[in-house]
């Protein structure tokens, strides 16, 4: 699954046009994370034009592109365009297949059955959903898809349909379903029995509300409202909303509208003012007015929610003159890693301050190990990492990838820390390990690109990294912002040691050289697109580096692996003969990275065994290294800097190599059909 949107207009005159158009608008917005369908609902309305939307929801849905469905939708000779409407409610998804074939019958919405009394869009998985299914054909109810999504949907009506001697509210309703789901999700509900309502839920997966009237709203945060334990759960009402319990607009005006999403990016160019909820919240929104209420109180729970100010705008979600979202952030990285380090390094005395572990840094350098545990790029980051962190911190490093780590049942303990890396914040893996070391006590640190995203609230601590929106399917300047990051935290660690203190300097030197050194990387774009244009006809090419720069190779193997779908691996070029170098002869393209660290001469001896074996290595070297490129067939140079930032200079040839890649085996960069930015989907423990 992959984006939710919702439109919702109170006492605000719309047409069904202007609708439609902030559906798609916000449909495109959602477009960089991957999907294969899309699908909006809409009130219908009667052959003379009257408004009826407690009769009729309209769905249209369509396999392929938001153009395709925005060109389905006018297609349609039964929505009347031209129809206002004062108060509406419309949802809009875009799907990526999960469960069941991309196609329009599985797309989003799903509908409870052929008079669409209910509708829903999800993100995520229901994993009892066979066990809802079985039930609900037992019961007489025949299913139209093979998605998880439309067990929910029927759920709604048969507890609707066995309700009817009770006064149920909508969010009662959906409260009571969601009782019955497993797994991870985000869910928006819409129903022709609740006119102008919609009742959205969250348990895993983000999900947001954007606020935006014209006129002074009742408060800056909202109370939860909770269960009051008197009720027995199977006959729950939850209490109605009123001048304390909900969100609405003072004075005699009432318009607001509100923008429901998974993802910042579809709200922002409506409104920076947004309520992120929070897992198992059940917010109501009826007549204008915003609720949010729970079956119970957790400990150590903020009993509101406040409403955020986003920090971005809408400009920095936009291409500019670049072709692609990939490429413009490629590009953005001199100023990237300089917003990660602004008002963090002071280059005048030396001193690193990262404002989000201040309160907790005594307690971190007491500890008996670090634990840095993500997912692809996020785990590439922590390997890039880890060498600077033993040697500035003196303490033990792990590095784990989330899923293995949950696999092991790793131990944990409480004189452990352990980082959480994420550019989203909502990556599953990740979130199910961080709530495991939560619950054995270690301290946690987020390490994340969003804020209000789920690692950032749940761990005790953390660090943005400031890296701006990344829209792109491939990760690329999140990962050269993470690196900087911890190694502002490695240098953080160390302040007060006197034996550290040229290597501190050394490093803060080269970390204000930094963003000038990349755009040197940058300028070599031409060079490196004339590279590509002589690989993308190969089907593998293997990637070769030791110590820092073991993490370049996996790193740079994942970037062209996922934009090219080429065959690509990282080895560690002090395991080459222990099987690697079998795959060597003069066909196979082989990349070495080779810089004048403590690893240069094993790697020259890497250089020569590969040589020996008729290859031709592309070396990626040092500007100047001539005994390194004399034994390359081709070498691309990169200017030096200290040994643990130089992996984000050697980092950048291999991002604009597969940019280039992909563009020459004419792939959609930003469209790529088997990749998702975003895995937020997990199944609680």
């Amino acid at each position: 699954m992959c984006g939710i949107f919702a439109y919702l207009n109170y006492h605000t005159l719309k047409s069904k046009k202007e609708i439609v158009k902030t559906l798609i608008k916000g449909l495109q917005r959602l477009e960089y994370r991957g999907y294969d369908s899309a699908g909006i609902a809409i009130d219908g309305v009667d052959g003379n034009g009257q408004k009826e939307p407690k009769k009729k929801i309209e769905i249209v849905k369509r396999k392929g592109k938001v153009k395709d469905l925005e060109e389905e939708i006018y297609n349609q000779e039964s929505i009347s365009f031209e129809a206002e409407f004062e108060n509406h409610v419309g949802l809009a998804h875009t799907r990526w297949a999960t469960h069941g074939v991309p196609s329009n019958v599985n797309s989003h919405p799903q509908r409870s059955d052929k008079n669409n009394e209910f509708i829903v869009i999800h993100n995520g998985i229901i994993t009892n959903y066979k066990d809802l299914r079985k039930f609900l054909e037992s019961k007489g109810y025949q299913f139209e898809s093979e998605t998880d999504t439309e067990s929910v949907a029927k759920l709604m009506k048969y507890v609707y349909d066995n309700s009817e001697n009770e006064d149920l509210s909508f969010d009662t309703l959906v409260k009571r379903v969601v009782q019955q789901l497993e797994g991870a999700f985000a869910l928006v509900f819409k129903s022709i029995h609740f006119p102008n309502q919609a009742v959205c839920t969250r348990r895993g997966s983000p999900l947001m509300i954007g606020v935006h009237s014209k006129f002074k709203l009742s408060a800056d945060h909202i109370p939860v409202v909770y269960r009051t334990g008197k009720e027995k759960l199977g006959n729950l009402h939850l209490p109605r909303m009123d001048s304390s319990t909900s969100l609405y607009t003072v004075g005699e005006e009432k318009g607001v509208e509100y923008f429901i999403a998974s993802d910042s990016s579809a709200v922002i160019q409506h409104t920076n003012k947004v309520i992120y909820l929070e897992d198992d919240d059940v917010a109501a929104m009826v007549d204008g007015r915003l609720s949010i209420h729970r079956v119970e109180r957790t400990a150590r729970e903020f009993p509101a929610r406040a409403i955020q100010t986003l920090q971005m705008e809408l400009q920095q979600l936009m291409k500019g003159h670049y072709s692609s979202f990939m490429q413009k952030e490629i590009f953005e990285q001199p100023e990237s890693v300089v917003n990660t380090m602004r008002g963090r390094v002071n280059f005048e005395d030396f001193t690193v301050t990262l404002g989000g572990l201040k309160d907790s840094i005594k307690e971190i350098r007491r500890c008996r190990r670090l634990i840095l545990i993500g997912c692809g790029t996020s785990y590439h980051a922590a390997v890039a990492t880890r060498q600077i962190l033993e040697e500035l911190t003196e303490l033990p490093v792990m590095v784990e990838l989330s899923s293995d780590f949950m696999d092991r049942s790793t131990p944990v303990f409480r004189d452990d820390v352990c980082f959480f890396l994420s550019q989203s914040g909502e990556t599953g893996d990740t979130l199910m390990a961080l709530r495991y070391c939560k619950e054995r006590r270690a301290l946690t640190v987020g390490v994340t690109n969003t804020v209000g995203s789920s690692i950032s609230r749940e761990t005790d601590c953390g660090v943005h990294i400031n890296a701006g929106p990344e829209i792109g399917v491939a990760s690329t300047k999140a990962y050269t912002s993470q690196i900087v990051a911890l190694v502002m935290f490695a240098l953080m660690m160390c302040d007060d040691r006197i034996s550290m203190q040229k290597r501190r300097r050394e490093i803060i030197q080269a970390l204000q050289m930094l963003p000038e050194l990349i755009k040197e990387v940058l300028s070599l774009d031409e060079e490196i697109r004339k590279l590509a244009s002589e690989l993308h006809e190969q089907r593998s090419v293997l990637i070769m580096g030791r110590g820092y720069h073991y993490a370049t190779c996996l790193e740079g193997a994942l970037k062209i692996k996922e934009m090219t779908f080429m065959h690509s691996e990282g080895i560690l070029a002090g395991e080459l003969k222990h099987g690697p170098l079998a795959l060597i002869d003069k066909l196979m393209p082989v990349i070495m990275i080779i810089m004048r660290d403590s690893t240069f001469l094993k790697c020259q001896n890497a250089l020569q065994q590969v040589v020996a074996r008729q290859g031709s290595p592309i070396v990626l070297c040092e500007k100047g290294d001539h005994d390194t490129m004399c034994n390359a067939s081709r070498a691309i140079q990169v200017p030096h800097t200290v040994d643990c930032l130089q992996g984000i200079l050697s980092i950048i040839p291999f991002q604009l190599v597969a940019f280039h890649l992909a563009v020459l085996r004419h792939y959609d960069v930003d469209d790529n059909k088997r990749l998702r930015k975003i895995e937020a989907e997990y199944v609680p423990t």
